[in-house]
């Protein structure tokens, strides 16, 4: 299949394509053909992707089912979609994200020091006690992750949203990286890549101790591995270098070591996004990251992006057709 043959802008429309990046088996490294077609057209729909404008929402505490099924598409295909709707004060996008992640029948699981009641987290700049010393707190670049990496396996994250209400005036700028972009560049290098990120035991996260008293218990399983509901590929992932271990034989520290260098680099179907108010990243955990800002005035007026987390994903496209 010759990706220039792709249709442009109304590929997710035709089934042939949405069943190949929809049902291919990734967990199995014996089946190149089945690969090889999988490959061509995901790195065509990602690069095609990055043309499409956000997804226009009226009204966020009740999207219709077109424009569901426009993210839903975007979600079966790249794993996220970013949308544009128009900006509230804080006070009101709290309660309209709610019923934005009902609507796609999304499950709130942020259980986050942070979350509040209603299990968003408000990502700003705070000196508060329990936030002091975190960087999504703070104006600091944030490297390569995706969410919940620390989580135990009974409490992973499938997907998040992140929700902007006020931008900095320079710099938290976004980039985003679909999970299945990075399994095909690790297997294109070398297939044992995948093999390792798959070990039960690949990537432990330390218990932590936290400032209330309460502790956080060790994180250990694998990066890549299968969504419980739908079998897609999941990734759980930190480029940091302190308060992680890896499993300590040959091949794993060589795996660890070419996944770093390679996000190190970049990959040119990173997708770079300064969010407007009103703008949204819904995902099924991509890895993303931030580049540091400054911060101007008060707490008022710094960047704010509120954060939901779920424990499962978007829901397929076909959901939503009438």
């Amino acid at each position: 299949m010759n990706p220039d043959k792709l249709p442009r802008k109304k590929y997710a429309q035709l089934p042939e394509y949405s069943e190949i990046l929809q049902q291919f088996k990734w967990f199995d490294l014996d089946d190149d053909h089945a690969y090889g077609r999988w490959r061509e057209v995901k790195l065509a729909v990602t690069e095609q992707m990055r043309e499409l404008s956000p997804v226009e929402i009226r009204n966020l505490t009740r999207p219709d089912n077109v424009e569901k099924d426009a993210i839903a598409r975007r979600c079966d295909s790249v794993n996220y979609a970013i949308y544009a709707s128009e900006g509230g004060d804080s006070s009101s996008v709290r309660s309209d994200l709610r019923k934005f992640s009902a609507a796609f029948g999304l499950r709130i699981a942020e259980n986050h020091r942070s979350a509040e009641s209603e299990g968003i987290v408000a990502l700003q700049p705070s000196q508060d006690a329990a936030k002091r010393g975190y960087i999504p707190y703070s104006t600091r670049s944030m490297n390569w992750h995706t969410d919940g990496y620390y989580n135990d396996k009974d409490f992973r994250i499938s997907a998040f949203v992140l929700h902007c209400v006020r931008p900095a005036e320079s710099g938290g700028v976004n980039q985003i990286l679909d999970p299945e972009i990075v399994y095909l560049r690790l297997r294109d290098q070398n297939p044992d890549h995948i093999r390792t990120l798959m070990h039960a035991r690949a990537m432990s996260i330390p218990a932590n101790h936290e400032a209330d008293g309460s502790i956080r218990p060790a994180s250990v399983g694998p990066v890549f591995y299968p969504d419980q509901d739908t079998g897609r590929l999941q990734m759980r992932y930190t480029a940091r270098t302190r308060s992680i271990e890896w499993r300590d034989d040959t091949q794993t520290r060589e795996t660890e070591q070419f996944l770093r260098d390679y996000l190190s680099q970049g990959d040119p179907l990173a997708l770079q996004v300064s969010l407007k108010p009103g703008q949204g990243i819904l995902n099924n955990n991509v890895l993303h990251n931030r580049t540091g800002f400054e911060k101007h005035g008060d707490m008022d007026s710094s960047r704010l992006i509120y954060r939901v987390r779920f424990d499962n994903r978007i829901a397929r496209s076909n959901q939503w057709q009438s």
